[in-house]
């Protein structure tokens, strides 16, 4: 069933376990279950199917874009986050967490390209952080703000080759990898059709 929001240019799908979505004015809330994340663990095996967890995304227009969104989790476990997340192939996604790491609400991403990396950026006061996803020609770049308005730099990067006209999905994942569930909701959402003029100056 797709979900329409009136701040993006393209409609939304739910994808792996049930969140819960729900959309009020202005806001968009979903869930985490017990145990879900989305993580290929580096050194290990491949992802198992039951390694899932809620996601609700949508196929952006061509182009360059950023899709910005106040994010603040219910913190209750370790891991447990509110994610904006992209994804081009099953082996081939990326998310951008305000994530509990493990015990401070912290500016995290993981890009996956095969195998999952991990790496933490800053930690956060309080449980909300904007967060920043854009395409710029064929990457990807990661921002979070404290403010909504200065933005910092955590990551530029690709996931692989070009990919097909429109399979790159983008939007809104929940994870609690180690407790019974995380709600997060997303607000402040924003989609602009074109990338920051410069990644590294705070736009």
């Amino acid at each position: 069933m797709d979900v329409e929001l009136p701040e993006l240019p393209f409609a939304l799908r739910p994808y792996g376990p049930d969140g819960d979505w729900s959309y009020r004015d202005g806001t968009l809330t979903g869930r985490a279950g017990a145990r879900q994340d989305r993580f290929v663990p580096p050194a290990g095996e491949a992802l198992e199917p039951a390694s899932d967890a809620p996601r609700l995304l949508g196929a952006p227009p061509e182009g360059d874009f950023q899709l910005i969104a106040r994010v603040t989790a219910g913190f209750a476990a370790p891991f447990d986050a509110g994610v904006l997340y992209v994804h081009v192939g099953d082996r081939a996604w990326a998310k951008l967490c305000l994530e509990y790491s493990p015990d401070v609400p912290t500016v995290c991403t993981v890009v996956t390209r095969g195998h999952s990396d991990d790496a933490n950026s800053f930690t956060v006061e309080g449980t909300s952080v904007w967060l920043r996803v854009s395409r710029t020609g064929r990457a990807f770049a990661f921002h979070a703000s404290r403010d909504g308005r200065r933005w910092t730099f955590v990551r530029v990067f690709t996931l692989g080759g070009e990919p097909e006209p429109g399979a790159t999905l983008v939007g809104f994942m929940t994870q609690s990898p180690t407790g019974e569930g995380c709600a997060v909701t997303y607000d402040r959402i924003e989609f602009r059709p074109s990338a920051p003029d410069d990644l590294r100056d705070g736009s």
